[in-house]
């Protein structure tokens, strides 16, 4: 009979080790982080997710443990070029090393290509997953064709009257130098 294992409180050594699947679904809203990112938009929309572990070398005298993880979901993001939303689709898919503790997965972290992360007994795999979700997605979000014309700072301003207000730098000081030698 399979173990069962709480994705919030993983044993991922065991979880490895069984070569397990786990898998889920929530809502953007349930995830806090998440939906201040959408503001309040499409809090309903599903994030679904997969995770496998791994034991590679499990005859070695410290096998690695793994866990394999994939994620998707669609967030409600503000556009940069219109301000309007834009739903924005963002998938995940990553591999985890665990190490034995923190300051080994900081020891080994520049010369490791793949995620290192320390073994827990007691580890949140939910919160792990927002937090991959969280760092795929875009920098700057916006519409492939926005859906309202976008208006730009200077549109609907005169050049020649916004030439006339500024004036240039150096004939201003050109003229307080020319105060300067009449006294």
């Amino acid at each position: 009979m399979p173990k069962e294992f709480n994705p919030l409180r993983l044993d991922v050594q065991a979880f490895a080790e069984d070569g397990a699947h786990l898998s889920g679904t929530s809502s953007v809203g349930r995830c806090e982080r998440l939906a201040s990112e959408t503001e309040g938009r499409g809090l309903e929309h599903v994030v679904r997710w997969n995770a496998r572990g791994e034991l590679r070398n499990p005859a070695h005298v410290h096998p690695e443990v793994w866990l394999h993880l994939e994620a998707d979901t669609l967030l409600s993001l503000t556009c940069q070029r219109c301000l309007t939303p834009v739903d924005t689709p963002v998938s995940v898919q990553r591999s985890f090393r665990f190490v034995a503790d923190e300051a080994t997965a900081l020891a080994q972290d520049d010369e490791a290509e793949e995620d290192l992360l320390a073994l827990s007994r007691q580890f949140d795999l939910p919160a792990l997953v927002e937090d991959e979700i969280l760092m795929e997605m875009p920098l700057v979000p916006r519409h492939e064709h926005c859906p309202v014309p976008v208006r730009l700072a200077t549109e609907g301003v005169d050049e020649s009257e916004n030439a006339a207000a500024v004036q240039n730098p150096f004939a201003i000081l050109g003229s307080l130098k020319g105060r300067g030698s009449d006294s």
